[in-house]
């Protein structure tokens, strides 16, 4: 079974690098169709995107990609979130089975948003940058806006490990339309870093976290991207995005209902 789960690291880390989708939208479904319990596939997917993107922020910040000021108005929130999502479980300490219910909901709402922001990222885009505006940088109410967007973030991803990705970075596309979209994403994987880090380690203190499993997927994820990013570009982006959309449209209807 472990190869099994290095080639399933290997294909979401390929798609990873050719279309930009989050790595937990894709994972924590495939880890959910190996049979491996929400709980745990959640836990090891907050880590597997934890390390996944300290190479993204790397590249990044030799290109002058990540905004700290935002990305610090992000973390203000969604880092406080995290941590209060983390200790609610752990005072809760609900059963398996009724944490389990929790996590397949939330992430299914997750993943039907996901679906949304993949779909219409296009228009969203156009629509944003279409717009007469000053800078996005003057106006007094983005730091308290962005603020309360890493709060949501905060408690989605911990609860769920997805929307820093797609979710996360449309939400910086509305608010900030005039800083290059390059900049965008690159403070997005910043952002998550630490926020997976520390939901991640949470969800480890709850016994959430299968160490093998996330091994087995990092030895197959880091090629993957390797190899995919290098990749972008060469595969139309506007016959790729549509399929993922739907197949996770599909897995969050079926977890919701």
């Amino acid at each position: 079974m472990d190869l099994a789960y290095i080639i399933a690291g290997l294909a979401v880390g390929f798609i990873v690098g050719l279309t930009g989708v989050g790595g937990g939208s894709l994972m924590t479904p495939v880890l959910l169709w190996f049979g491996i319990n929400p709980a745990t596939a959640v836990g090891t997917d907050l880590l597997y995107a934890a390390f996944t993107k300290c190479g993204g922020v790397i590249v990044h910040q030799r290109a002058g990609n990540i905004d700290w000021k935002v990305n610090g108005w992000l973390t203000a929130g969604s880092v406080p979130a995290a941590l209060l999502t983390v200790l609610a479980l752990h005072v809760w300490h609900p059963d398996v089975t009724t944490l389990n219910a929790l996590i397949k909901h939330a992430l299914g709402i997750a993943l039907l948003l996901t679906a949304l922001a993949i779909v219409f990222k296009t228009r969203l885009l156009a629509l944003t940058r279409g717009k007469q505006a000053t800078s996005s940088d003057s106006k007094p109410s983005l730091p308290l806006k962005t603020v309360m967007v890493g709060v949501l973030l905060g408690v989605l991803v911990t609860l769920t490990s997805i929307g820093a990705g797609a979710i996360g970075t449309i939400a910086l596309f509305l608010l900030f339309p005039l800083i290059p979209t390059a900049r965008l994403v690159g403070t997005e994987i910043a952002h998550a870093v630490p926020l997976t880090l520390i939901a991640g380690l949470g969800h480890a203190g709850l016994g959430h976290v299968d160490w093998l499993l996330l091994a087995n997927l990092l030895c197959g994820s880091l090629p993957g991207i390797w190899v995919g990013s290098h990749l972008t570009g060469r595969v139309p982006d506007g016959a790729l995005r549509p399929v993922l959309a739907l197949m996770l449209a599909l897995v969050g209807l079926k977890l919701v209902w």
